[in-house]
């Protein structure tokens, strides 16, 4: 009994907001050997919420990881002010408490939207960030103010800007591929060769357990994404492969693409220019500085991922 209450107090203790959300969830699960505090918006059995977190509660834990935020409103009904609340505000009132406390390792789950809408060639860490939505710039106001403050040499900051995050039961921004796909319809935007970069939730919570994990990796921003990017029509191959359904892609001129695609955008139909431009942008992401950080190589591949991710389905 004695070797088991020493054991269980050598174990990590981790805090982590958005408990409840995807990320939180599947990390939660991830770093089962920890002893982990969830936090969310209400306080239930498992998981305390945002009022009660303390400075005491902070002192704690080893490392918090700040999963919560709010995330784009595809429907455009949140005022802008509710992202600087969430995205911005709470964040700097836990890295405050962070920096009071003498908890080692603070992990900030901000977005590439933080840097850039749009992407030309390869967005890498130390570009000049640019944000154009109110979300992106939610989030980027946090990591300024986090890049603000002095860091103790007894504490690790990690800020990580994930792209397109997907995994078993949550197809994020898949959705509407997935609806052509699973319904057999052909995919009418062949014409459009691009490159888009993915994460799967796997390989982001294997990158956050190496953070926890070593210590000599040092603090900054770390873009996170899959080794390999892909085409939306690889997408739709890889998609039809899984379904079991043949693989239709139209390649329709681009000119009359773009006249369907502005008639959209006043009449109920399934495209728009928005989600044409979704479909068929680039915007590719480097993990390079990342990579070089775990030196390891991630255990999923990008075909593995999207693959696993449509497969839960």
């Amino acid at each position: 009994m004695e070797t088991e209450r020493i054991f269980k107090e050598k174990i990590m203790k981790i805090g982590i907001t958005g408990i409840t959300g995807f990320v939180g969830q599947n990390l939660a699960n991830y770093l089962e050997n920890f002893d982990i505090l969830g936090v969310s918006r209400e306080s239930d059995n498992r998981n305390i919420s945002y009022q009660e977190l303390s400075l005491d509660i902070f002192n704690k834990q080893k490392v918090f990881v700040h999963l919560a935020g709010k995330a784009h409103d595809l429907k455009k009904t949140v005022e802008d002010a509710a992202y600087f609340e969430v995205n911005t505000e709470l964040t700097k009132k836990l890295f405050d408490q962070f920096l009071e406390s003498t908890c080692e390792t603070f992990i900030y789950m901000s977005s590439v939207k933080a840097a850039a809408d749009a992407v030309e060639g390869l967005l890498i860490e130390d570009v000049i960030p640019n944000p154009i939505t109110v979300y992106g710039k939610s989030k980027l106001a946090a990591e300024v103010y986090i890049l603000s403050k002095k860091i103790p040499k007894d504490k690790r900051v990690y800020i990580l800007r994930p792209c397109m995050i997907h995994g078993p039961n949550n197809k994020g921004n898949l959705n509407l591929l997935y609806s052509f796909v699973s319904k057999g319809i052909p995919y009418p935007f062949g014409k459009y060769v691009n490159r888009r970069s993915f994460v799967s939730v796997e390989n982001l919570c294997f990158i956050i357990n190496e953070l926890i994990d070593n210590v000599k990796i040092e603090s900054g921003i770390y873009n996170i994404a899959d080794d390999t990017s892909l085409s939306t029509n690889n997408l739709v191959k890889i998609m039809s492969e899984v379904l079991n359904k043949p693989i239709r892609i139209l390649k329709i001129p681009k000119v009359f693409v773009r006249f369907i695609a502005k008639v959209g955008d006043f009449l109920p139909i399934p495209i728009n220019s928005e989600r044409l431009l979704k479909l068929t942008e680039n915007y590719e992401v480097s993990n390079l500085k990342i990579k070089k950080a775990i030196k390891k190589q991630l255990p999923l591949s990008s075909n593995e991922g999207i693959k696993k991710t449509i497969t839960s389905f």
